[in-house]
């Protein structure tokens, strides 16, 4: 922050941005706190339940688990990251954010939604492993590779956002302040700064081509196989239970990747304040809120071990 602070007196006159993502639904305010509030304590009472639920039960201390208790706790900091200051935002009507303030907020975000990315994949490539290769899983899956498919992402999440922040905090900001979007998004600072933007623009090309693109590859691949082994089960029964599985978890993969896409890889001339903030909302606050459940509600295992947990059986018998 002080790094910050500093190349602020030094490059920029601007000392706050105003976030006016959803200022232009001015008859919606109510209704927009009311759906965002919804939403985020939906997200976070799965997330939390889940991460208590996993840490709890020593039989569902597995990799798959240990993936997913890892997506829950980004997804549950990709929320917090956004929603709290937009609803904050709504409520007082009170858009500004520091110039500090706006440089870490858009770290974090990025911190966040590059580690769900790479999540998505991991856990995509833990299922093609179980599901394709079901005899040599536990000799695949140790815990010396598991826990390397968690910090190695890490770092690069850690490491990533930061280059793109300490790149955004040299630019010169002279007077326009006013960000259309409801979070400090990278595309969304750029246009504001009277600095040459193009070494940054040209970053964040290159950054989402190999931590976005590369991954969602890895992703249709993972699955593509696993449907291919799915079409050898003689059972009918048992491909329609696993398609129905990947089924859920590949539509919200292609939600979350479709969504970025639409912000960060198509031209500049074809985005629109509305288009890129309702895309945002699908991968900062829809995904973070769906995933717990689409991960889990199809998991007998943890229904089990949530039915424990909770003692009420009757919530949630078929």
């Amino acid at each position: 922050l002080s790094l910050f602070l500093k190349l602020h007196e030094n490059q920029t006159s601007v000392s706050e941005f105003l976030l006016l993502g959803f200022s232009n639904w001015l008859g919606q305010q109510e209704l927009l706190f009311i759906l965002f509030l919804c939403l985020y304590l939906t997200g976070l009472f799965g997330n939390l339940l889940i991460l208590l639920v996993i840490g709890a039960d020593h039989r569902l201390h597995t990799p798959m688990y240990f993936f997913l208790a890892n997506l829950s706790f980004v997804d549950l900091c990709l929320a917090s990251a956004t929603v709290p200051k937009m609803l904050a935002n709504i409520q007082t009507q009170t858009q500004s954010i520091s110039y500090p303030g706006c440089l870490a907020h858009m770290y974090f975000c990025m911190m966040f939604a590059n580690m769900d990315n790479f999540l998505l994949t991991v856990m995509a490539y833990d299922r093609y492993v179980a599901i394709c290769h079901p005899l040599h899983y536990s000799t695949i899956m140790t815990q010396r590779l598991c826990a390397s498919l968690v910090a190695i992402p890490w770092v690069i999440a850690i490491l990533n956002p930061l280059l793109h922040t300490l790149m955004m905090a040299r630019l010169h900001f002279c007077s326009d302040n006013v960000i259309h979007h409801f979070f400090c998004d990278t595309n969304s600072l750029l246009p504001l700064s009277c600095s040459n933007t193009s070494l940054n623009q040209l970053m964040v090309l290159a950054v989402v081509g190999l931590i976005f693109v590369i991954p969602s590859m890895c992703i249709l691949v993972s699955y593509s196989r696993i449907i291919s082994a799915v079409m050898k089960v003689p059972s009918v029964q048992g491909k329609l239970k696993a398609f129905s599985t990947c089924g859920s978890h590949l539509a919200l993969v292609i939600l979350f990747y479709g969504a970025i896409t639409g912000v960060y890889m198509t031209p500049s001339s074809s985005h629109s304040t509305e288009k890129d903030s309702a895309a945002s909302v699908i991968f900062m606050i829809i995904a973070p809120v769906l995933n717990p459940f689409i991960y889990s509600l199809r998991n007998n295992e943890l229904k089990e071990a949530l039915k424990k947990s909770l003692g009420h059986h009757k919530i949630f018998s078929q």
